[in-house]
């Protein structure tokens, strides 16, 4: 994942900071402390393990609460003196309850999970998914469920019942990603074209 001999540990503590982010909604939970003990053992166990520099010894979070953090990826910074932890969260991160230590909302959902369940039924099919069966039929038939929605929205969008409306506004977004996926594509390449047609105009 990591060369553990080029990180910069503190010369004088020993220690590494490391921001500690959600892999799925991106939002950065808390920041902590690792000595290579606890970088050896977090790589090894797959859950985040702190040096606490107020108990002096190594820390699992959710050790106590049960509210661990599940390694999904390490980077370290350009400099080798800051890691960055992707992690799946299995509760409130901070110790007062709430979803992250800068009182933020941490999202159960969002467009990025989706992406990513998505991507593994990709990866990992499943015969019971909807997902994996209609990946199963083609890239014909994903990209005519996605005209079928988008036609369905229309429709919905000349009445005011908005229950319907948004439902299958989340139908259409659900299976544009789908048909992203499929192509290989990610909603980042669609939105670089638009920064690039706002950049034109504004040129």
């Amino acid at each position: 994942m990591i060369d553990i001999n080029s990180l910069k540990f503190d010369k004088t503590t020993g220690l590494i900071p490391c921001v500690i982010q959600d892999s799925l909604s991106s939002r950065v939970l808390m920041l902590g402390y690792m000595n290579q003990e606890a970088l050896l053992k977090t790589m090894e166990e797959k859950r985040v393990t702190f040096f606490s520099r107020s108990k002096n010894r190594l820390w699992t979070k959710g050790e106590t609460s049960g509210n661990f953090l599940n390694l999904t990826d390490m980077t370290p910074d350009c400099d080798q003196d800051c890691l960055l932890i992707k992690v799946k969260p299995t509760g409130p991160v901070c110790h007062t309850g709430s979803d992250t230590c800068f009182k933020e909302t941490n999202p159960s959902f969002s467009l990025q999970q989706l992406k990513n369940i998505i991507q593994d039924r990709i990866n990992n099919p499943t015969p019971s998914s909807y997902t994996s069966k209609l990946l199963k039929e083609g890239i014909n038939k994903v990209a005519q469920k996605v005209g079928e929605e988008a036609v369905e929205l229309v429709i919905e969008s000349k009445d005011e019942n908005r229950d319907l409306f948004l439902n299958e506004a989340a139908d259409l977004m659900y299976h544009y990603l789908l048909l992203l996926a499929a192509k290989n594509t990610e909603l980042a390449d669609v939105t670089k074209v638009l920064e690039q047609r706002h950049n034109s105009a504004n040129s």
